[in-house]
């Protein structure tokens, strides 16, 4: 029987690419996001990536999921119960980011990044068990950076760390708390800065993205995660180039957005 694999924000950008990735290698997928419309500037919805996937041979189940909703999560989770009646893989990818500093952070934006990054990836992993339960080598990756206590990080955006970190706590709690049912619980994290909307759109991003690596790098090193022994393989914070130099990768050129251009490493990474 196919593998399942329930994607959050996988309408564009990373998660989009982990979806194709994973439907390349013979999983459906779920494409738990809230784009449903085509964005003036942001390219992608659920039903746009759910032809992609179905494109490739295997099933697509497009849900408009809104993670800070524990109603609409769970009204998406019975869909994908009576489709598939389990869940292989669950990749927490939907995230909010916000680098300013405390002073000049709305409480609003606060609010926001916190219950999509922490509540958000809590709520969705916690749902989604009884369905892992049910699945084959179970893994739940989250993308999140190693803990890295640092206080610089800190100091410069204090509530996008506190956030990010919730995520990492939340794999390391939840690594040990799931280890008698065998679902692995990791980490994904990238080396260099990854040319997303998400980076496009903050000051400065243009030119970031032309010091990034595009989001195939994170897929494919999601994809030799998500096929290691889910008994063992638990409690990591993997970062996507050590991944792949494990797998025997050595040359990475193939995936900078501009070769001519100095990588320009990433977040909560000294």
């Amino acid at each position: 029987m196919s593998k399942v694999a329930y994607i959050t924000g996988s309408s564009r950008g990373i998660g989009r690419a982990i979806a194709l990735k994973l439907a390349e290698q013979g999983c459906n997928i779920v494409i738990a996001a809230k784009t449903t419309e085509p964005h003036p500037k942001l390219s992608g919805t659920i039903y746009s990536v759910a032809e992609e996937v179905e494109a490739l041979g295997v099933k697509a189940l497009p849900l408009k999921t809104d993670i800070r909703s524990e109603e609409n999560v769970l009204e998406g989770l019975q869909k994908v119960e009576k489709t598939f009646g389990k869940i292989d893989i669950l990749v927490n990818n939907a995230s909010a980011i916000n680098l300013s500093s405390t002073e000049n952070l709305p409480m609003k934006r606060y609010d926001l990044i916190h219950d999509i990054n922490v509540r958000g990836t809590f709520m969705v992993s916690k749902h989604c068990i009884p369905l892992l339960r049910k699945g084959t080598n179970p893994h739940i990756l989250t993308l999140s950076p190693p803990l890295n206590l640092n206080p610089m990080w800190f100091g410069n955006f204090l509530a996008y760390t506190m956030s990010k970190y919730g995520m990492s706590m939340t794999v390391l709690g939840l690594a040990e708390e799931l280890k008698k049912d065998g679902i692995a619980v990791n980490a994904l994290w990238p080396q260099t800065t990854i040319a997303t909307a998400a980076v496009q759109f903050i000051p400065g991003g243009e030119e970031m993205m032309q010091s990034s690596r595009t989001t195939a790098i994170m897929a494919d090193a999601a994809a030799l995660i998500l096929n290691k022994d889910s008994t063992t393989c638990t409690g990591n914070f993997f970062i996507d180039e050590t991944v792949l130099r494990e797998d025997g990768i050595s040359d990475f050129s193939a995936y900078a957005v501009n070769s001519e251009k100095a990588l320009m490493k990433d977040l909560f990474l000294d």
